[in-house]
């Protein structure tokens, strides 16, 4: 690989919980008696991702293509959206390489739906499932996250231009 075409991005992003279940991370329902509050599925690690794919490619954030207050994305599918995040970083002219992603919760778990969430991001992204990567922490009791307020994921992707 040509590291001149290579372009790195990085994402965040958190929501505080709410009352209306499910909560999806990464596509995938991992806890159906709370959710996060949000315009759309509030699916904060797609969220995340989104933003650094967009960020690599230099085209701005998620809320710059999808405001929260144009109801055209109110209870939209977060993956839908980062599909389209997707088909933008490809007219451009770049490719998704690899994905490295941490979600930050004291209370949700992971780990039960790590391989599912692996696979919808990989499929979304149209790289391979070992392109990868889900982590998962907690805060030590420590800030909003700490006191089990909402979730926080972080989002590092590598792009490669394409011609």
């Amino acid at each position: 690989m040509n590291v001149e075409r290579l372009r790195i991005g990085q994402g965040f992003d958190v929501h505080a919980f709410d009352s209306v279940p499910p909560l999806k991370i990464g596509g995938v329902i991992v806890d159906e008696t709370r959710g996060l509050a949000g315009t759309s599925d509030a699916d904060v690690l797609v969220h995340a991702v989104a933003d650094a794919v967009l960020g690599a490619a230099a085209l701005g954030d998620l809320g710059s293509h999808f405001p929260s207050n144009d109801e055209r994305w109110s209870d939209a599918d977060s993956l839908e959206l980062l599909s389209k995040v997707v088909d933008m970083v490809k007219s451009a002219g770049l490719d998704v390489v690899n994905v490295d992603t941490t979600v930050m919760a004291q209370s949700v778990l992971i780990e039960p739906h790590r391989a599912d969430i692996r696979a919808n991001l990989a499929q979304t992204l149209n790289i391979h499932v070992a392109d990868v990567s889900v982590k998962a922490t907690t805060t030590d009791q420590l800030g909003f996250l700490g006191r089990d307020e909402g979730v926080a994921a972080s989002a590092i992707v590598a792009l490669v231009a394409t011609h």
